[in-house]
């Protein structure tokens, strides 16, 4: 997403039909049925002022809703981008799935 290239790392990848954005490998927005969401932390709030909330999905926490309108606005969303990655923890490193034995 060109958009938010100076926010860090972007990468994006599908899941379950729709998109995961991911800047310095945290998950920091998700793309569904054709709208944005940017997980909500304070900092994001407080830069982003007053914007809808709703859940990406059936079952997901809230998460803020960028409009459309502010999709072309490259500083603004790169500046979103960057600080909802700051506030967000580091994620924790998946451990391999063992392989079960078979002991016939």
């Amino acid at each position: 997403m060109a958009q938010v290239s100076g926010a860090g790392a972007i990468r994006s990848r599908k899941m379950f039909g729709e998109y995961a954005l991911y800047c310095n490998e945290k998950v920091v927005a998700l793309i569904c049925d054709d709208r944005f969401f940017v997980k909500p932390t304070e900092a994001g709030k407080t830069f982003a002022g007053e914007l809808e909330e709703a859940p990406p999905y059936p079952g997901s926490k809230p998460f803020l809703v960028i409009d459309e309108n502010r999709w072309d606005n490259s500083d603004w969303m790169t500046e979103l981008i960057r600080i909802t990655a700051a506030e967000l923890p580091v994620p924790k490193v998946k451990k391999p799935k063992k392989k079960l034995s078979s002991t016939h």
